[in-house]
């Protein structure tokens, strides 16, 4: 008896998926498509200039406001860069913050400023040990304009530099009589930086005040 044996069935060709689709409608779409609307448009009612110019327009602004988004993003990218840079080039400086604790800087220094709202007749400045209370040293810088007014002292004793130890600043202004406290500015060391996952955030740790965004520094030197 003859034996049959059954044929398997050949797989035909694969086959090729479809091309991804592109819903977005690009320049050269639009040409198109406005060019057969213009083949194809009923000769008794032509398409009216205004109707042409309007289509024309409306890809006009289109195309320019995502020109526009292109710009925009590319100057964030720029900006968040720029943001990371600065961050790293505040390693080791040291940045003006509210506050009135400083420690001595690599020039052996404690360094500040105040903001004056209105001239004062004199101005004193009370330097104390921030762990004791000692007083170590007084400083008046006599009448000073409104402002921005800078303040140092240099004269720390070597053990102070060595150790760093850190200072309190106070200061009063006299005018017309009336003493009143003021709140100092100091100058702290910048001990890391930090970015946030997009770069757009940028987060300063600095010596005794802990962690301050970039946009909370008022001047770094």
């Amino acid at each position: 008896m003859t034996q049959i044996t059954p044929l398997s069935a050949t797989p035909g060709p694969q086959a090729s998926p479809p091309p991804p689709r592109n819903d977005n409608l690009g320049q050269q779409d639009f040409l198109r498509l406005l060019t057969a609307q213009l083949k194809n448009q009923d000769p008794l009612k032509p398409l009216e200039n205004t109707e042409f110019l309007g289509q024309m327009a409306q890809f006009s602004t289109v195309a320019g406001i995502d020109r526009i988004n292109a710009t925009l993003a590319g100057q964030n990218s720029g900006s968040r860069d720029m943001r990371i840079s600065m961050a790293a080039n505040m390693l080791g400086h040291s940045v003006l913050v509210p506050g009135a604790v400083a420690r001595p800087d690599a020039d052996g220094a404690i360094r500040g400023a105040v903001e004056l709202t209105e001239p004062v007749e004199a101005l004193a400045i009370t330097y104390a040990d921030a762990r004791s209370g000692e007083i170590l040293h007084t400083q008046n810088l006599g009448a000073q304009g409104a402002g921005l007014v800078g303040f140092e002292w240099a004269q720390l004793s070597g053990e102070q530099i060595a150790g760093r130890i850190p200072v309190r600043v106070s200061l009063n202004a006299s005018q017309a009589g009336v003493v009143r406290n003021l709140d100092p500015q100091v100058y702290a060391r910048v001990l890391s930086a930090r970015a946030s996952g997009g770069g757009e955030d940028v987060t300063l740790e600095v010596e005794d005040f802990g962690a301050l965004n970039t946009l909370e520094i008022l001047s770094f030197r």
